[in-house]
C-alpha cells in the first residue's frame, strides 16, 4: 500500500483545489442578477440571419431583459404561432425560418416594443 497524502478538505469532505471567493456556499452572492422587466420596458430587435447555419435562415429576437424561465415560456408561445422550432441562446430567441413579420405582430400583441432590423 502507498502513502496517503494529507489534503485540505472543507466541511462537506470534498477536496478543495482552488477558490477565489472563499467557500462554495456563497455562490449565490457572486452570480449576476437578471432584471425581469415588464414587456413595455423592453426594446427588442428582430432580424433574419444565415451566418454559421449552412445557408438556413433563422429569425433572431434579441434585447431581452428577462429571466430564463420567462424566455422559455415566451419561446414556446412564439414557436406555436410560427409553426417552427427554436431555442434560447444567451438571452436571445432563435426561431427557425424567416418569420420576422409574424414575430413582430405576436410580440406587439404581448406588449413588447419590437422593431425589425437589417434588410
Amino acid at each position: 500500500m502507498g502513502k496517503q497524502k494529507n489534503t485540505p478538505t472543507n466541511a462537506k469532505g470534498d477536496r478543495l483545489v482552488y477558490s477565489d471567493f472563499g467557500d462554495r456556499q456563497y455562490t449565490a452572492a457572486t452570480e449576476r442578477a437578471v432584471p425581469d422587466l415588464p414587456p413595455q420596458q423592453q426594446d427588442l430587435r428582430i432580424q433574419a440571419s444565415r451566418k454559421g447555419r449552412k445557408g438556413k435562415t433563422v429569425t433572431i429576437v434579441s434585447g431581452f431583459q428577462s429571466s430564463p424561465a420567462t424566455l422559455a415560456t415566451l419561446l414556446k408561445t412564439l414557436k406555436s404561432q410560427c409553426g417552427a422550432g427554436g431555442t434560447v441562446k444567451d438571452n436571445t430567441l432563435e426561431i427557425q425560418g424567416d418569420h420576422g413579420d409574424t414575430l413582430l405582430q405576436a410580440l406587439s400583441k404581448l406588449g413588447y416594443r419590437a422593431k425589425k432590423s437589417g434588410g
